[in-house]
């Protein structure tokens, strides 16, 4: 960790050196940039070293923007343990004690599974008995398959068919599985495993009768450190509640080839929005509420860091009146408006409303299926019942998640143009007393 000091203090320094001003700055916003999506920080992988010195970094700015230690918190970072299974032989697909060629893991529990496969549609998945082994046949995209099958608990294993979505994702995966992990000392939720067979493959065990088939999937537990930095500007009135503004620090890190997945707008964009917003709102000074500025480490491998965080805050959750959320605000969404950013769940409360009315530049999101609000940090808490949503520009940018996410990609003019919208509504919401509610069926079960 000592070049991770060196450049903290080197950020530390830099920051007193330049006086606070409550204006967005496109030379901060490049700079903060630069630093985290850097080659140096090496996609700060979550739950790494190079995610501990990027945490380090923002630490050091909340110090010299003048932020204080959260209550309850002698420093700036908070730190929990993660406990995580890794494969460490390829995984075994057999029917009728016949070996299954090409399979794929994408998701599971690493528990491997035993069943009779059943053949079944997925668009009539939900209104059928679940079977232990489920044979899936139709279009309907992955992840949305393996959210339905978490609300049953009896299928183990869905076997499905290779198709782009599925070749996408093991892409993005980089041929590392998504195995279920969790923070020490808090039990894991069983989950389906998922895996993919080659078309021949596929339908070959289709054709069988009451095939039975077993998955062992041989893992192992690995335990990492992850890091979140957090930063306290006091409000005026202890009773007046509590903002919570924050983003997710981590990224992919280096790939095995050797790849850095540097994350310059997943989610550097999102942290160095909440950097800028710390620095421009401490240089107004004190507001009626108190805000919390949190950048939260292992979003990536299943959110870790905000979860911790739920766990944990430095001010009970009741009093936070709402948090938003950062990602991924380095480009333009062509389907919206030009400056305009998407809120997640926009329909769910009455933030985005709030925000919008004092000049935020932020509408609803046009990628409902995509179920973005379940997918960001902020579902951490939105699940515990703080009114959260997180805050995009584009999306399904099509750097996400690969080697081109860098600077050079990053559209900065919008950037601090879309951060700067937000300046003026969240003072406004520091310093109301209107408290953003959930609509009826917003919040979530």
């Amino acid at each position: 960790m000592k070049r991770g000091l060196l450049l903290a203090a080197w950020a530390a320094a830099s920051v007193l050196a330049v006086p606070a001003q409550a204006q967005v700055s496109a030379d901060w916003v490049r700079a903060h940039e630069t630093f985290l999506a850097g080659d140096e920080l090496r996609g700060r992988g979550s739950a790494t070293p190079d995610e501990a010195i990027a945490a380090a970094y923002v630490a050091a700015q909340f110090r010299g923007f003048g932020l204080q230690p959260a209550p309850g918190m002698d420093g700036y970072l908070q730190k929990a343990e993660i406990v995580r299974l890794k494969l460490k032989a390829p995984i075994t697909l057999t029917a009728n004690g016949a070996p299954v060629p090409g399979a794929v893991l994408l998701v599971g529990d690493g528990t491997g599974s035993e069943g009779v496969a059943r053949l079944t549609p997925a668009k009539a998945m939900s209104k059928m008995a679940p079977a232990p082994v489920m044979l899936i046949v139709g279009d309907m995209p992955v992840m949305q398959l393996y959210r339905l099958a978490r609300s049953f608990k009896t299928p183990r294993l869905l076997l499905i068919r290779e198709s782009a979505d599925t070749q996408a994702m093991i892409k993005g995966l980089h041929g590392e599985p998504r195995l279920p992990g969790g923070l020490r000392g808090e039990p894991r939720e069983p989950a389906p495993s998922i895996v993919v067979l080659p078309a021949a493959a596929f339908d070959a065990l289709a054709a069988q009768k009451d095939a039975k088939v077993s998955l062992t999937v041989p893992a192992e537990e690995t335990v990492a450190t992850t890091t979140n930095a957090i930063g306290w500007l006091p409000g005026s009135d202890p009773k007046a509640g509590v903002l919570l503004l924050s983003a997710h620090l981590d990224h992919l890190g280096v790939q095995g080839d050797g790849t850095v997945m540097h994350g310059a707008n997943d989610d550097a964009s999102g942290t160095t929005a909440v950097l800028e917003l710390a620095r421009t709102l401490a240089a107004k000074g004190k507001a009626k509420r108190g805000i919390l500025f949190v950048a939260y480490g292992a979003e990536e491998i299943g959110g870790y860091g905000s979860t911790y965080f739920g766990a944990h805050p430095p001010v009970p959750l009741d009093q936070i009146v709402a948090n938003v959320e950062v990602e991924m605000i380095g480009a333009q969404d062509p389907k919206l408006p030009a400056g305009t950013m998407m809120m997640t769940g926009y329909e769910r409360s009455t933030l985005g409303e709030t925000l919008k009315g004092h000049g935020a530049l932020v509408t609803g999101d046009p990628y409902p299926e995509q179920n973005f609000f379940q997918r960001s940090d902020n579902y951490s808490l939105a699940k515990k019942g703080v009114v959260a949503h997180t805050i995009s520009g584009w999306a399904v940018v099509p750097t996400y998640h690969s080697k081109d996410d860098t600077v050079a990609n990053i559209d900065i003019a919008f950037m601090t143009r879309a951060i700067q919208s937000l300046v003026e509504p969240l003072h406004a919401l520091a310093n109301s007393d209107a408290k953003p509610e959930w609509k009826p069926g917003g919040k979530p079960e």
